[in-house]
C-alpha cells in the first residue's frame, strides 16, 4: 500500500522520538522515573495532555504485560470518527488557514484527488486577493490540472470572487468549487470576519451549494496550530483539517489534540511535494507510522 509507505516516511522525525521512548520503557520497565520520561516525550511530541494521560494509564494497567499493542488500540480508536468529509454536490469547499501552511498548493492537490479519485468536476477560485503570487501560483496550478480557474486581479474584495465563481460554477454544473483563500493570522478580527462573510455570501446566495471549510495547518506549528484552529472555528465551521510538512518536525502528534479537543477530524495528510501526494487520512496507517509498527508494509 503505497499510502503506508509515504506517511511512515513522513512520520520518521516524530516516529524516532515517539517509538524509542517506548523501546526504553520496555528495556528499563515500567517506574515512576521511566514514566516520566515517557510523559515527557509523548508532551515534546504534542499528543496532548489529555492523551498522554490515557496512554500512562494504560502502560500502568499492563506494565506486566505487551503494553504497546494496548496502547496502539486506545490511539486507534481515539481517532475514528462515524465517516470521512462527505462531498455531497454541488459543494463549495473553502480552504483557510494561516500564512505558509502551503494552501494554494493544498488547494490544487484537492483537485487533483477529487477528479481522480472521486471522478468530480472541479473549479478553482483565487480568492487570495492579498497576495499577487497566489493568484500566479493557482494560475500555474489550474493549466497542470486542465481546470478552470476564476479570479479577478483587479478586485482586493475577496466575497465578490468567490461569487463570481459560484456563478460560473451553477451555469456549468460543476460539482466542486475550491476556493483558496488569503492566508489570515487568528487574532486578525477585520480578516476572520472577511472569512464569516465569504460563508454568509454561499448560504444566502447559493444554497444549493453544500458548505465545507477545511484548515490547513502546518504540522511543525505544534500546539499553536490547535489555538489557531480553535479561533478559526469561532469565525467558520470547520469539518477537517489537512496537516502539511509533517515529514519536517517530531511534534506528529498533532492529530490528537485537533480531535479529542476541538473536534476537528484530520482529513488528509500531505505525505510530499507532488500533486499526488495528498492522500486521505488512515488513522490506523498514522499511528502505527508513529510507534513503528509493521514497518514491513507498504
Amino acid at each position: 500500500m503505497v499510502f503506508i509507505g509515504k506517511l511512515f516516511n513522513a512520520l520518521r522525525r516524530s516516529r524516532d522520538r515517539v517509538s524509542s521512548a517506548f523501546q526504553q520503557l520496555i528495556k528499563e520497565k515500567v517506574s515512576p522515573k521511566s514514566l516520566d520520561q515517557l510523559e515527557e516525550t509523548l508532551l515534546a511530541a504534542d499528543l496532548g495532555l489529555n492523551t498522554v494521560e490515557d496512554i500512562l494509564e494504560i502502560v500502568k494497567k499492563h506494565s506486566q504485560n505487551n503494553f504497546i499493542d494496548e496502547v496502539a488500540g486506545y490511539m486507534h480508536q481515539s481517532l475514528d470518527h462515524d465517516k470521512q468529509l462527505e462531498v455531497i454536490t454541488p459543494v463549495v469547499m473553502l480552504v483557510v488557514g494561516v500564512n505558509g501552511t502551503g494552501k494554494t498548493t493544498t488547494a490544487a492537490k484537492l483537485a487533483n484527488y477529487y477528479m481522480n479519485h472521486q471522478g468530480k468536476s472541479v473549479l478553482l477560485v483565487a480568492a487570495d486577493t492579498y497576495r499577487a503570487a497566489a493568484i500566479a501560483q493557482l494560475q500555474q496550478w489550474s493549466k497542470r490540472l486542465n481546470v478552470r480557474m476564476v479570479c479577478n486581479e483587479n478586485s482586493q474584495d475577496p466575497t465578490s470572487v468567490l461569487f463570481d465563481g459560484l456563478q460560473s460554477a451553477k451555469t456549468e454544473n460543476i460539482d466542486l468549487v475550491i476556493v483558496d483563500t488569503a492566508g489570515r493570522l487568528h487574532t486578525y478580527a477585520n480578516l476572520m470576519g472577511e472569512l464569516a462573510k465569504m460563508y454568509r455570501v454561499v448560504e444566502n446566495r447559493f444554497p444549493e451549494f453544500e458548505m465545507k471549510s477545511l484548515i490547513i495547518m502546518d504540522a511543525t506549528l505544534g500546539q499553536n496550530s490547535v489555538i489557531q484552529a480553535k479561533e478559526f472555528g469561532n469565525h467558520v465551521q470547520l469539518d477537517g483539517a489537512i496537516i502539511t510538512k509533517l515529514d519536517g518536525t517530531a511534534r506528529g502528534g498533532i492529530v490528537f489534540p485537533l480531535f479529542q479537543e476541538l473536534n476537528i477530524p484530520v482529513e488528509f495528510i500531505g505525505v510530499g511535494e507532488d500533486l499526488g501526494d495528498l492522500e486521505s487520512f488512515d488513522p490506523e496507517a498514522y499511528v502505527d507510522g508513529l510507534l513503528g509498527l509493521n514497518e514491513g508494509e507498504g
